[in-house]
């Protein structure tokens, strides 16, 4: 199976790339192959996400795949901080598609004991791909030119799914999703997306990017207030305040087959009992296995 990824892109090249993207991301992307992928935030001053995104390195560009609407936004943060460097940066959501393929074993092509981000023709049709685990289990993400498009989906294997399924997966197996679930603006620490979590984005020996610094803190602190949970509850309104006894002590994020992740006070413990938006949810704590 596969699913369309609502995606939008910005690529970017000149010789300051690699360094550019580097000094702005909390993923270490110049320590990563050719070609290679990083997930990483782009953070304010205060540490908190302005955008996630995985990022591309290849051999004369640097390729960002953000979710759908967020390119303009990210081209126009960075085009603040080009000083003398020798980058340009182009919004891509136009040119390029992109697609999860679940079961990356049955895709021509793709390499499963290769690196985790590989190029390779598909029936004649050039592809940028890496592992991402979207559902709990690792797939491909595929990324093409979209006027390849009808070509390239008729050679996948097996057939297309919904958008809706594969948050309902990524939901039960604890995997945020920044943009989908509301979750920007909080602290990557927060939300599963420190070292160890499930959507790990951050390299804390990487050198300097905007709000390093209070990464720095949370690190040596060692815990952020808040993290990662999941909400069981029939119904729960999608991005919404969590409370307890009239008490905020989270927020929610999307919604399926009965179950939210949220963004909630460490100290609530499991099967705490809580209410989202005045519908009442359970909490069940995140385990090394959920992730």
């Amino acid at each position: 199976m596969w699913t369309r990824l609502p995606s939008s892109s910005l690529r970017l090249t000149g010789a300051d790339r690699v360094d550019f993207v580097q000094g702005q991301m909390t993923g270490d992307l110049r320590g990563a192959p050719i070609p290679g992928m990083v997930a990483g935030a782009f953070l304010n001053v205060r540490g908190q996400i302005e955008h996630f995104a995985r990022a591309y390195r290849r051999d004369l560009d640097v390729y960002l795949h953000l979710d759908a609407g967020q390119a303009p936004t990210l081209a126009a943060r960075l085009k603040r901080y080009v000083i003398f460097d020798q980058v340009e940066i182009q919004d891509s959501t136009e040119l390029l598609a992109s697609v999860h393929v679940h079961d990356p074993e049955q895709l021509a092509g793709w390499n499963p004991d290769g690196p985790d981000a590989q190029q390779f023709e598909l029936v004649g049709i050039t592809t940028l791909a890496a592992r991402v685990n979207r559902t709990g289990t690792p797939g491909v993400d595929l990324h093409y030119l979209r006027r390849h498009e009808d070509a390239l989906l008729a050679a996948l294997p097996g057939g297309e799914g919904t958008l809706a399924a594969l948050n309902a997966a990524r939901i039960r197996a604890g995997i945020p999703d920044v943009v989908r679930d509301g979750f920007t603006g909080t602290l990557l620490q927060e939300i599963g997306l420190d070292v160890g979590g499930p959507l790990p984005a951050i390299s804390y020996r990487k050198g300097c990017y905007v709000g390093q610094e209070i990464m720095a803190r949370l690190e040596a602190r060692g815990n952020a207030r808040y993290h990662l949970v999941r909400l069981a509850g029939e119904g729960l309104p999608e991005r919404a305040e969590v409370t307890q006894a009239g008490r905020v002590v989270g927020q929610a994020g999307e919604h399926a087959a009965g179950l939210s992740l949220a963004r909630l006070r460490r100290e609530l413990t499991d099967g705490a009992a809580v209410e989202v938006g005045g519908v009442p949810a359970t909490v069940t704590l995140l385990t090394a296995a959920h992730a």
